[in-house]
């Protein structure tokens, strides 16, 4: 009886330790550079001429850092009758194999002042939340939300854009 004990109390922490080690691997992420390209879809009006929401289109690229878990990137959109340019730095975290979410800032170029883009109408501090996965060999599927910060000419509304698209991972 004494050796059954032992025996099962043995494979009950046995079986612990072992599932223990298989909980506490790290998923690997995402890790090279793509270029891509997509929808963008303003979804807030500053409530002013020329700042109503733009459905358009963005091209993104993320350029990843090595040996960290930083990544710079750059989206355009477009749509309306201006362009916002953005150059931002992201913190890349890994959920899964070849999944990434991100967090990061940057600034929202808009070229033509005044003019309403998927992102506002005028230059602005942007902050941006996304996801990103390898789904097959060098195919990248993103998506992301933009926060321009005070983004409207003439109000102190903020602007939101949503984006989704295809990459090229390099």
């Amino acid at each position: 009886m004494r050796l059954t004990s032992v025996m099962v109390s043995t494979l009950v922490a046995s079986s612990i330790l072992l599932s223990g080690g298989i909980a506490a691997a790290k998923p690997t992420g995402m890790d090279g550079s793509y270029i891509g390209a997509g929808v963008s879809a303003g979804v807030t009006n500053g409530g002013q001429d020329n700042d109503a929401a733009v459905l358009g289109g963005n091209v993104q690229g993320r350029y990843a850092i090595p040996e960290t878990p930083v990544s710079a990137r750059g989206a355009v959109l477009f749509g309306g009758d201006s362009t916002a340019i953005m150059p931002m730095l992201t913190y890349d975290v890994p959920i899964a194999d070849n999944t990434n979410v991100y967090i990061g800032a940057g600034y929202s170029f808009v070229t033509d002042e005044g003019e309403n883009s998927p992102l506002g109408n005028r230059d602005a501090a942007v902050i941006t939340l996304g996801a990103e996965s390898e789904v097959s060999d060098r195919v990248v599927v993103y998506g992301d939300a933009k926060w321009g910060i005070d983004a409207y000419e003439d109000s102190s509304a903020d602007a939101v854009s949503l984006q989704a698209g295809v990459g090229f991972r390099f």
